[in-house]
């Protein structure tokens, strides 16, 4: 029996990086997940379970725009019937170079603001009635510790990640009267495939961020699956509106 048996979950920007090992450890503990994102996700579903287990699926979806997630969130409805979890992960992270404030194109921060921040809240503005119809449920939205601290060179997408941990604070006062929980689970660094392919900031950000952490060792996506099932699971009924960092000790919450 997993913890997660007879669930629906959605995962954004499932398909590649923490997404796709988020999804793949909802299934594990017997989640229906369905995976949306703009690249193909058809093959991260089939190679976490697909049809064969439980039925997970992918869904192409571009979380930024609104006609995009009312028809995915449809089309899960239609297949699945309820939402029960929804991890607010898709992001514009990994492929971002240091930068100076002065030098960000106003077009990038505007991408960046567009997926990180306006991405949760049309994928909790079309998915969260399905929740509040059944009086349960749970969403964590995917911030950075990053928040906290602070990150030269990175002031979008920081700032954006800030935004997060607000909307979480702020969404949980308007749904806890539906039993639903809300919560923030902030990575530090960690070395998922797709920050492993920026070498720049690599280069730049991961000798600093470990020695900034008590634990002093890189992060790896599989760190992140305890808080994450913790945070999806009934385990977490009575938590709320709160941020869970999983990053070594670099901050404190």
């Amino acid at each position: 029996m997993g913890k997660l048996d007879n669930k629906t979950a959605i995962v954004t920007g499932g398909a590649h990086g923490l997404g796709r090992q988020f999804a793949a450890a909802l299934a594990r503990e017997g989640a229906t997940v369905a995976i949306l994102d703009i690249a193909d996700s058809d093959a991260a579903a089939a190679d976490i379970g697909g049809t064969d287990q439980n039925g997970c699926f992918g869904l192409t979806a571009d979380v930024s725009d609104e006609a995009s997630v009312a028809s995915a969130v449809t089309a899960i409805l239609d297949r699945t019937g309820g939402i029960d979890i929804l991890v607010n992960n898709a992001a514009v992270f990994s492929t971002l170079p240091p930068v100076g404030f002065a030098d960000i194109d106003v077009a990038l921060w505007d991408k960046v603001m567009a997926v990180n921040l306006r991405g949760p809240f049309l994928m909790v503005k079309h998915a969260a009635p399905a929740m509040v119809a059944r009086k349960q449920g749970k969403i964590i939205n995917i911030a950075s510790g990053t928040a906290y601290k602070g990150m030269p060179l990175m002031l979008h997408y920081v700032t954006s990640k800030g935004g997060v941990v607000a909307f979480t604070r702020a969404l949980s006062r308007e749904l806890g009267t539906h039993n639903i929980c809300v919560n923030t689970l902030a990575p530090g660094l960690t070395l998922s495939d797709s920050i492993k392919a920026n070498e720049e900031h690599l280069a730049f950000a991961r000798d600093r961020v470990v020695a900034s952490r008590a634990i002093r060792r890189d992060g790896h996506p599989e760190d992140l699956i305890g808080a994450l099932i913790f945070l999806a699971s009934s385990d977490s009924d009575f938590v709320t509106g709160q941020t869970i960092a999983v990053d070594g000790g670099s901050i404190n919450t």
